[in-house]
């Protein structure tokens, strides 16, 4: 009951310095390829209290008696779970693109919203039933965090959720997730 009322509590004593992410988002339009306007957050990891910031305001969405483990997606999503990691004092593990992981892994193919890639994740990596905290930095159309939600549940995971810094809304990703809960700092409009 101490954590429910303090969770309630605690996104306000951050909400001054969360409001200063998004004026922090680099945009560069035609990125990866043209029609895109790709958002960096590289100068938010380049200011100390910005990133104390996103880790505090992501951290005040969940329990860390609730997870066992942070999943960090390629590449960015390692950042972000790293950072989780080391805060809640809870171990990490790679969801990375096919070829890169070592000994045995699981597979999944996902559309991306500008074209097709596979992932992996070691099967060792997760102990039966730890709970999982998947974390990248956007969410866009969903394909990623949906198949990394198969990757861990595969081999033997459950999925505590998902943390994002940045979602696109109307792209329909939180539809693809929507068993999950998932918490974003900063959301985009599709049109903005």
């Amino acid at each position: 009951r101490i954590v429910r009322i303090w969770n309630n509590f605690y996104p306000l004593a951050f909400a001054f310095r969360l409001l200063n992410l998004k004026e922090l988002i680099d945009e560069f339009p035609d990125f990866p390829r043209k029609g895109i306007l790709f958002r960096d957050f590289g100068p938010v990891l380049r200011d100390p209290e910005a990133l104390e910031s996103l880790a505090d305001g992501l951290s005040a969405h969940f329990s860390p008696d609730d997870v066992d483990l942070f999943a960090g997606i390629e590449s960015r999503g390692f950042i972000l779970a790293c950072a989780m990691a080391l805060k809640h004092k809870k171990g990490m593990v790679l969801v990375r693109k096919a070829g890169k992981l070592p000994g045995e892994t699981a597979r999944a193919s996902y559309t991306v919203e500008y074209g097709q890639d596979a992932m992996e994740i070691q099967r060792h990596a997760i102990a039966g039933g730890q709970r999982v905290m998947i974390c990248d930095d956007l969410l866009a159309t969903g394909g990623t965090a949906a198949a990394a939600a198969s990757l861990v549940e595969e081999v033997g995971g459950s999925v505590a959720g998902f943390l994002f810094i940045i979602e696109l809304a109307g792209l329909g990703g939180a539809e693809r997730i929507k068993g999950y809960c998932h918490e974003s700092l900063v959301e985009y409009r599709a049109e903005e």
